[in-house]
């Protein structure tokens, strides 16, 4: 008997409740780098509400994944331009088929050449992610990758061996052995954390001892 594309869509299950299917991270340095860099974004846009990020959350765009899962989602991902809310997976087609503007994988010895072969040109060719970056938390290697008439071209480090990203609208680069956001004038994006310190120590420099 056949079917119709209509019948076959009504049959299968709500997209939106499907679940991530994302392996453990790597090691603990890979856990505190990804939250490090949700973290830090999360805090400088607090006041946004049209973004969504992705950590280590699958990306779901077709339909026989949620047969047979074939592809791991990125480590990290962000989508501007749509609402911010809780998902349990991130489904294209439930999403007005927004892929991701901004992609960074976190590399391990197990994970890197395929973040940089199979993962890369799946980005460039079927997401058309328009920045792809990679960082490893054990050796420090950076690299960074922009899309450009279809094929991804590697960003170049500035003087300061950071790299931009015009999707965030910030740079990208190393600080303390890890992989941090800095403002267009250089200045290092702040976890929250750091913000409330050094809110103390001006407040300490002013003679207000700080109640925190």
């Amino acid at each position: 008997m056949s079917i119709t594309a209509q019948q076959l869509a009504e049959l299968m299950p709500d997209a939106t409740q499907v679940e991530s299917d994302e392996p453990e991270m790597e090691s603990s340095l890979h856990y505190v780098q990804l939250a490090l860099l949700v973290s830090c974004l999360e805090w400088l846009w607090r006041d946004k509400n049209d973004f969504f990020i992705g950590a280590n959350l699958t990306i779901y765009f077709n339909r026989q994944q949620l047969k047979n899962k074939d592809f791991r989602g990125p480590d990290f991902f962000l989508i501007k331009q749509t609402q911010k809310r809780p998902r349990k997976s991130w489904v294209t087609w439930e999403e007005e088929g927004k892929y991701p503007d901004l992609i960074i994988e976190l590399l391990s010895e197990s994970t890197a050449e395929i973040d940089k072969t199979v993962k890369k040109d799946l980005y460039q060719n079927r997401f058309r992610t328009p920045e792809y970056f990679g960082f490893s938390p054990e050796t420090l290697e950076l690299a960074g990758f922009r899309l450009s008439q279809g094929k991804y071209e590697e960003i170049i480090n500035n003087e300061s061996g950071q790299m931009w990203s015009e999707s965030l609208g910030l740079y990208l680069g190393i600080y303390q052995q890890q992989l941090r956001y800095f403002t267009a004038e250089g200045k290092l994006v702040l976890t929250p954390e750091e913000t409330a310190e050094q809110l103390a120590a001006q407040l300490k420099a002013l003679g207000v001892e700080p109640d925190l």
